[in-house]
């Protein structure tokens, strides 16, 4: 058995200044998936690294505000990995906006002409859309977070279609429907259904065998890579024996981007409105395609690693266990190939107490239905209106709060810096996705690294059994063991400003050295106490080595 040491505290903690400064290229002493931190970005809204590539497709109509793109890419979001940006808040995973080719045209959805900046509206699985860049780029990417023990999640869609536009025409009649449009009724109409009026949903139960649309053939041709194509889903369909109908045309091309990228995992779109046993494809044939990367690209950081798949099921709540309730049916979608979930519950739980919180969702993952699986924390998203701390008002305590809460966490792009959620002329989901506000906020900032890099080097943060000390001062242990790793700390919130002593016995021995790692100050244990002292009523206290 062993405790995190010192030595690699000390290293990390020299590597890794709370700043946006470039970084050396220092990966996390030890990594668990239920510890993760997870950063989700929009690539269009974070950080335009090559303007070159900003108009594709005479995408050039007016819209409405946050509506058109707006020159974030790849190469952007390489320029931040190498800056060190990610390092510096403790990241352990980036998850971005999808980078499939998207619909050409634009279309108006009830709040104004919008092109498909977001990346969800699909029009080739198989291509990178040109204005966030290249599979050179994309490929480079991963390298450069690989290098600095990142990993990368692909989000990725096979519910539905882009949507409809005068350029770019509707799939055929045997891979999607257009009507009826979900009323989230019941199981049948929130899957058998497109989600919204025009957004073609794929007819993921067909099981009829259906032709590549003439449309896609005809641009493969014209790019100059129609045999490729076909050669490669005739080996596809050869090996796996599966029947060409649409679910398995996108599960081949999605797939093929761990294989040819070394993605190390999915965000999954839509969950809940595709049959379960999709997923359950999906998870085997992503498994075995991760293998194989792995196999001829040997690196260190996916050494024991296996693939990650995280479901966006829209409202599920953890508090509610495994089951997603349809109304009339039950669905466990962990079943499903799945190894966590988003949880939308989070935001609400969000406003208990700081106990309250941390112990119900321990009680959750260590004696709970989800022991022996995760779910994902957030505190805002791309497509959540009523988003904790919507104005901004309570950044420093959705800090404290989410990356100190048990379970794994997602950062949405600005979290950190109060992005303003709220933005005059936007309209409707276009608030939540302005453009990062780069420098802005830098104690806030600072806040969020600290607690971020602290989270990051001690699994028993995310992954550790919660135990309250004390409730005046509020004071609590974690601890974790696993895989011969032994890791405790003890944490004190809403502190007061005088010397205050805390009671550590239960975890560290007397003659214990401490580090405060928010505080940046050393304590001894003496008699099973510290006496510490803090202007910003908060310590992290480890164990010096």
């Amino acid at each position: 058995m062993r405790t995190i040491s010192l030595f690699l505290l000390l290293i990390m903690m020299m590597t890794a200044p709370y700043s946006c400064q470039p970084v050396e290229e220092t990966k996390p002493a030890y990594f668990d998936w239920d510890n993760a931190t997870l950063y989700f970005l929009l690539t269009d809204r974070f950080h335009n690294g090559d303007p070159a590539n900003d108009i594709n497709f005479n995408r050039t109509a007016p819209t409405k505000d946050l509506r058109s793109f707006n020159g974030g890419d790849l190469k952007g979001i390489t320029q931040k990995i190498q800056e060190g940006y990610f390092t510096s808040l403790g990241i352990d995973v980036l998850w971005f906006s999808p980078v499939h080719e998207q619909i050409h045209g634009f279309v108006d959805e009830g709040q104004g002409e919008t092109y498909a900046y977001h990346g969800y509206w699909i029009r080739d699985w198989t291509a990178i859309e040109p204005n966030w860049g290249t599979a050179e780029e994309l490929k480079q990417l991963v390298e450069e977070a690989h290098k600095r023990g990142i990993r990368v999640l692909l989000d990725v869609v096979i519910n539905h279609t882009g949507p409809v536009t005068p350029v770019d025409p509707v799939w055929p009649a045997d891979w999607v429907r257009t009507e009826p449009q979900c009323t989230y009724q019941d199981y049948e109409s929130t899957i058998f259904c497109t989600l919204v009026k025009n957004l073609p949903d794929i007819i993921t139960e067909q099981t009829e065998e259906v032709d590549i649309p003439q449309a896609l053939k005809d641009k493969w041709e014209a790019e100059g890579r129609l045999q490729q194509e076909m050669d490669e889903l005739d080996a596809f369909f050869a090996r796996t024996g599966y029947p060409r109908t649409p679910r398995y045309y996108i599960i081949k091309w999605i797939t093929d981007f761990i294989r040819e990228f070394g993605i190390d995992g999915f965000r999954v779109d839509t969950v809940k409105h595709t049959e379960g046993d999709v997923w359950s494809d999906l998870s085997e044939e992503a498994r075995i395609a991760f293998e194989e990367w792995k196999k001829n690209n040997p690196v260190a950081i996916q050494k024991d690693q296996p693939f990650f798949m995280l479901a966006e099921t829209y409202n599920y709540n953890a508090m509610n266990g495994k089951d997603f309730d349809f109304g009339d049916t039950l669905v466990n979608y962990f079943d499903h190939g799945f190894d966590s979930q988003i949880n939308f519950g989070f935001k609400g739980d969000a406003n208990k107490s700081y106990e309250e919180l941390f112990s119900a969702y321990s009680a959750l993952l260590h004696d709970g239905p989800l022991h022996d699986v995760t779910f994902m924390n957030y505190v805002s998203s791309h497509d959540d209106g009523w988003p904790f701390d919507l104005e901004r008002k309570r950044t420093k305590e959705s800090a404290t709060k989410l990356l100190l809460c048990p379970g794994q966490v997602q950062i949405y792009y600005g979290d950190e810096t109060a992005r303003p959620l709220i933005i005059e002329g936007a309209l409707g989901d276009a608030n939540l996705r302005g453009k990062m506000n780069w420098g802005e906020n830098p104690e806030l900032l600072k806040h969020w690294q600290k607690l971020g890099q602290f989270r990051q080097r001690h699994p028993a943060v995310g992954a550790g059994l919660h135990r309250m000390i004390s409730s005046e001062p509020y004071v609590f242990s974690r601890r974790y063991s696993k895989n011969e790793v032994v890791d405790q700390v003890v944490v004190g919130l809403d502190l007061p400003a005088d010397p205050v002593s805390l009671d550590v016995a239960a975890v560290f021995a007397d003659g214990s050295k401490l580090f405060d790692a928010y505080g940046e100050k050393e304590y001894t244990v003496r008699n099973g106490k510290v006496e510490v002292t803090t202007n910003e009523g908060i310590v992290l206290l480890e164990k010096v080595d």
